[in-house]
């Protein structure tokens, strides 16, 4: 008995050969797909001006423009008028800025998001007349159109004796599915019988990882070329079946390679690291000094029935000085940053403590980790 083997069949196996790869797959192991982005298939961002209406006295002032733009749009309607004699309280220029993914077809909606751009007060229950949204090469690419949500209000009385509450940012404001795609952009995805993977966080393990799990399953298909990207050669009998072949690759799993990296947001107080920072044995010791000087007032007034004399306001000033005392601590190596953590909770410090000891250590050698500072 005879057995035909088909192109489709193959492809079939070759698919399920990854569903056997992935079973097997360690816990920590994520999704190519969740790695990498295929080169060409990347968003495209968009932009337009336009004007929205229907903001009951809340929008721009007399701004020049904005009268401008409001005589324009009433001119493509036979209504010709002079700018100098609109009044646009009701109106308020905005621009409106989209991000139009790959393959995306004529017809497709996506979101917009307006922001005003002169000085109304807000967006609530306005209502964006239509605008065109051009891409960098100043082609319309979508048509925005529709009624704005801002996600809060403002209400109340502005000026010399009124009050008013606000919650949220009541002059930027999104529609969903707001703007339809007019024009296709073109994307290319396969070329010379190959795809590039882009890695998100580039890294010269991690793109060797990557190559060498796929030819696991693809023998002698995929190549790392540098720390961001693997090249992918498509196998013959995926030919005509790309897009197959790409989501087979996007779910085999690899376990990545992270850098050793600590970074500091010293506006918030905020500390991240990751899991391969080293500290080599340091001593630690962190005290600190706080000084308060704060300013008082007294009356010196003369006493009661006394013919002479005057009441005095006297400027008085209080400082004080705490100097903590601080420990002198040994850390040890430590191999893992739940160790680090532990290490550094020990000694009882604050956040912004632990910021200037890490910046210490780095200067000293001891921290095995990027550090960076925001």
């Amino acid at each position: 008995m005879k057995y035909r083997v088909t192109r489709q069949t193959v492809a079939k196996l070759w698919s399920l050969a990854a569903c056997l790869l992935l079973a097997c797959a360690s816990a920590r192991a994520s999704r190519i797909k969740d790695l990498t982005i295929v080169e060409g298939g990347r968003d495209n961002q968009l932009v337009g001006y336009g004007l929205v209406t229907g903001l009951a006295k809340k929008g721009d002032s007399r701004l020049n423009y904005t009268a401008q733009s409001i005589a324009n749009a009433l001119r493509r309607f036979g209504i010709t008028v002079d700018p100098a004699q609109v009044k646009s309280e009701d109106t308020a220029a905005v621009m409106v800025t989209a991000d139009i993914p790959a393959f995306a077809k004529p017809g497709t909606r996506i979101d917009v998001t307006i922001s005003a751009i002169g000085d109304a007060e807000t967006l609530q229950g306005g209502v964006l007349l239509q605008t065109p949204l051009l891409g960098a090469d100043d082609v319309v690419y979508a048509v925005a159109q529709g009624p704005i949500a801002i996600g809060g209000f403002t209400a109340g009385t502005s000026g010399p004796g009124g009050a008013s509450g606000q919650k949220n940012h009541p002059t930027v404001g999104t529609i969903s599915g707001g703007a339809i795609v007019e024009r296709e952009i073109a994307t290319r995805i396969v070329n010379n019988n190959s795809i590039n993977l882009l890695l998100l966080n580039p890294d010269y393990a991690s793109a060797a990882r990557i190559a060498e799990a796929i030819n696991r399953v693809f023998p002698q298909t995929a190549l790392a070329k540098d720390a961001s990207t693997v090249n992918v050669c498509v196998p013959p009998e995926y030919a005509g079946y790309e897009v197959n072949f790409i989501a087979s690759v996007g779910a085999i799993e690899v376990v990545p390679d992270n850098v050793a990296r600590v970074v500091i947001n010293e506006r918030t107080g905020t500390i991240i690291a990751t899991s391969n920072v080293r500290i080599s044995t340091v001593a630690v010791s962190h005290g600190s000094l706080t000084i308060t000087i704060a300013s008082t007032q007294a009356v010196s007034q003369p006493n009661a029935f006394a013919n002479v004399g005057q009441t005095q306001v006297i400027q008085g000033t209080e400082t004080s000085v705490v100097d903590s005392k601080g420990s002198f601590k040994v850390v040890n190596d430590m191999p893992t940053i739940q160790d680090v953590a532990a290490a550094l909770n020990a000694l009882g410090l604050s956040t912004r403590d632990m910021m200037a000891i890490f910046q210490a250590m780095k200067r000293a050698g001891a921290l095995q980790a990027d550090l960076v500072l925001n």
